[in-house]
């Protein structure tokens, strides 16, 4: 713990990011301010609980940060469906967000299971 950069999933999480932003910079997005605001929250909030709970003391609180992460990373793909239904996303792009944010999601999980394994051979 400590040094999160190191994390590939805090690297493929931070990427995602990048490009979410990216994306919803389109005249679409434009239109809808509430959902592409909400869309980068959630993208955002992924590498930053990733971050927030490799700088914890403890893996209970790692883990706590985690699940926020793995949260975040439910309601993002949430958020990119309902992009795709109403037209602001194709669904090609929509497809491939989505596995992306599924893979930091089994990411996140293992990250997780092994934090509370070595918690529990303290």
């Amino acid at each position: 713990m400590g040094n999160f950069r190191e994390l590939k999933v805090w690297q493929k999480a931070k990427n995602l990011s990048v490009d979410i932003y990216r994306l919803t910079e389109s005249d679409l997005f434009h239109k809808d301010f509430s959902l592409k605001d909400q869309i980068r929250r959630a993208a955002v909030s992924i590498p930053s609980n990733i971050a927030e709970g490799d700088e914890r003391f403890s893996n209970k609180e790692s883990i706590r940060f985690l699940f926020i992460a793995n949260a975040s990373a439910a309601e993002l793909i949430t958020q990119i469906i309902i992009a795709n239904e109403i037209g602001y996303i194709d669904k090609k792009e929509s497809e491939s967000i989505v596995k992306r944010v599924e893979e930091i999601s089994k990411m996140i999980k293992a990250l997780i299971s092994f934090r509370r394994n070595n918690d529990r051979q303290k």
